[in-house]
């Protein structure tokens, strides 16, 4: 069994990437397939995305996370500042349900949010706006309310809508856009069985 230390990986491919599918996106170009890579930004996901690097921000690691500025967010282009707001990529957070909304609400309809890294916005996809059916017609959405929590928490919502990519080495945090051609709206399946 070979052993790798931390201290044997060279500072430029400490990192590791996070391409987040999804079922609803099976049939576009990348099949709705997930991935990680460890060591290298994929350079094919880049091409795709129409950018040659990701937006990098620098991270705040003082408070035990991976915290970065996100000072101000939209809904349907109106800025909504939020000072010397941070936030957290968590990768392992789907979210806290709260919010519904009805099911089949035209694309058209629902609203385009977007959400900072750094200075730059980053739009959450319409189809992930919705995460659940909740019963009676209507589905839990996927954005809620931080609560009494200092920070805001990026979950899958968020990054399913972004190639992520997570710097070790150099202290640091970055995403690129990624937007589907179709915006597959029918509410995600409960898991219960008729």
């Amino acid at each position: 069994m070979i052993q790798i230390m931390q201290d044997d990986i060279q500072e430029d491919q400490e990192l590791f990437t996070r391409y987040l599918g999804s079922w609803r996106d099976k049939d576009g170009e990348a099949k709705g397939e997930s991935f990680y890579t460890f060591g290298y930004i994929d350079q094919e996901v880049l091409d795709r995305c129409g950018v040659s690097e990701p937006h990098w921000v620098g991270i705040d690691t003082t408070r035990g996370f991976w915290q970065f500025a996100s000072p101000f967010a939209s809904i349907n282009g109106k800025i909504i500042e939020r000072g010397p707001n941070t936030a957290i990529a968590d990768t392992g957070t789907t979210l806290a349900l709260g919010w519904v909304f009805s099911i089949g609400t035209p694309v058209d309809k629902l609203r385009k949010v977007t959400l900072a890294l750094g200075d730059k916005q980053f739009e959450v996809q319409k189809e992930d706006l919705g995460f659940a059916k909740v019963g009676k017609g209507m589905q839990y959405g996927g954005i809620q309310s931080r609560g009494d929590s200092k920070f805001d928490i990026l979950g899958d919502t968020s990054l399913k809508a972004v190639y992520a990519n997570f710097d070790q080495g150099q202290k640091r945090f970055s995403c690129v856009q990624r937007t589907e051609e179709n915006q597959n709206t029918v509410a995600a399946p409960t898991g219960k069985k008729k």
